[in-house]
């Protein structure tokens, strides 16, 4: 018998990663604005952006860090009403409350995308929009920018599960006005902690650097500079607060060297969620949504809804699934779950958004890290189905 993978643990970090490590802990340079330029933050700035297509990237602490600053930068007013979806990672309404704006909630649908009627119902009074692409799902970015664009409505794109999806062929996180990416442990690229922004907006950019922790004159030692950023960075000197939300040189030189091998954990990662989604597809109690006909995605994990099953029934098959190896994620099921909207108490006058609910109430997440087997891969399958199998009994439409 095949055991279960570990799903928690990523890739091993490169070795070209551990060389630099490794000399950038014999020089003790670890702050960002020590050296002169070209410090190792400064460097994978430049290499995003280009990776990405953009003009300017912000490297910082986390995608929260960076969904904050891009709030900041915006320059909204106190008390902003931000719209977001109802399904998305606590970070996100936290982000909001901090830049000292106002969450408005919004529903989700079953396929774990934006319900764009609902979207739209409440645009009326909003002044930014978030867009989570929760989990790697892409919402309609093209209804989503057409209806914001109407009303000079600015979106930043939460594209902390997204790094590598495309929608009509552009890359996610360059079709707002700002992008946030993450290099937590769980995503594409792990760097433990970090993350990262992107923009085409020169005084947007600016505004971030400096409120980031660029203090003093610091903004200079940013690579990629233009006469329009210069022009920024003069206006907004001295008139801005420091978040102190800095990347260290040694979370950059981590990040740095697996950007090479992006491509690939993109290519393998949905690979393996296609391989595992036909397999479960063919049980008439598990769902997996199809992707948009614009999205190529880049997952490391793979949702699916548990379908004819009552309360019971579902804590009854996540309890089977772990008993066998395999850990479910159910996500309105879970006690206290940071992707809950209910759990998100800190919100004042916290609305009831039942779609998003009845949704959660089903939905489950396992992690398929791209590093995982085709053997691997099918032993996690065969543990779903089988505990599908424990629960609702064994149905011959499927696993014949």
């Amino acid at each position: 018998m095949t055991l279960p993978p570990n799903v928690h643990d990523a890739e091993p970090i490169p070795q070209s990663a551990r060389d630099a490590i490794d000399a950038l802990m014999q020089s003790g340079d670890l702050f960002r604005y020590t050296a002169p330029g070209d410090a190792p933050v400064a460097l994978l700035e430049a290499e995003f952006a280009e990776q990405m297509g953009s003009r300017y990237a912000l490297a910082v602490s986390s995608c929260s860090a960076a969904l904050f600053l891009s709030l900041k930068a915006l320059d909204l007013p106190r008390g902003a009403r931000v719209l977001i979806p109802g399904f998305t990672f606590a970070a996100v309404p936290s982000s909001v409350l901090h830049a000292d704006c106002m969450p408005v909630l919004c529903e989700v649908g079953e396929n774990y995308r934006i319900d764009i009627e609902d979207f739209e119902a409440r645009l009326a009074d909003v002044q930014a929009v978030i867009i989570s692409h929760m989990r790697g799902h892409t919402s309609d970015m093209d209804a989503i920018m057409a209806l914001c664009d109407a009303r000079d409505i600015p979106v930043i794109e939460d594209a902390a599960h997204s790094l590598g999806t495309t929608w009509n062929g552009r890359k996610i996180g360059t079709i707002g006005k700002v992008g946030c990416f993450s290099f937590q442990s769980y995503k594409m690229i792990n760097a433990g902690e970090g993350g990262i922004l992107v923009t085409d907006d020169a005084d947007l950019v600016a505004r971030a650097i400096i409120m980031s922790g660029a203090y003093e004159h610091n903004w200079q030692k940013h690579k990629g500079s233009s006469p329009e950023l210069q022009a920024a960075f003069a206006r907004w000197q001295n008139r801005l607060p420091l978040y102190n939300l800095r990347m260290s040189n040694l979370s950059a030189v981590v990040v740095r060297a697996q950007i090479p091998e992006l491509a690939r954990r993109v290519r393998d990662g949905l690979a393996n969620h296609d391989h595992v989604a036909a397999r479960l597809n063919a049980s008439p109690h598990i769902d997996v949504p199809a992707p948009l006909p614009q999205e190529v995605r880049a997952p490391d994990s793979i949702q699916f809804n548990l379908v004819g099953m009552d309360g019971f029934e579902i804590l009854s098959f996540a309890a089977a699934a772990e008993t066998r190896g395999v850990k479910v994620q159910v996500f309105g099921q879970s006690a206290d779950n940071a992707r809950a909207f209910w759990n998100w108490q800190f919100i004042p006058d916290l609305p009831e958004l039942p779609r998003t609910r009845a949704m959660l109430m089903r939905a489950c997440d396992v992690r398929l890290p791209v590093r995982l087997s085709k053997t691997e891969l099918n032993v996690i399958s065969d543990i779903i189905l089988g505990a599908v199998d424990d629960v609702m009994g064994r149905v011959a439409a499927y696993g014949t």
